[in-house]
């Protein structure tokens, strides 16, 4: 038998695990659940969804507010004090 024939299946299996520890690790972005397909709960589903913009938007805005509340200034970098 070849010395070298069972090489390559060890690292393709240890790869894979590496791949699969990876992307555990970093979950995808965005929704993992299934769209409501009743009347009421598309409703309620839209509604919350409006809601969350409304008050995200609320929260940005008073962020905003504030930050400009006072007078701007340009600070002194740590690098010229020398």
């Amino acid at each position: 038998m070849v010395q070298g024939s069972t090489k390559g299946l060890q690292a393709k299996a240890s790869n894979n695990a590496r791949h699969a520890h990876k992307a555990a690790a970093n979950p995808k972005k965005g929704r993992r659940t299934v769209a409501p397909k009743k009347a009421a709960a598309i409703k309620q589903a839209s509604l919350h969804k409006a809601l969350s913009a409304k008050i995200n938007k609320s929260v940005e805005q008073q962020m905003v507010n504030a930050a400009s509340s006072g007078k701007l200034t340009i600070m002194k970098t740590a690098g010229t004090e020398r």
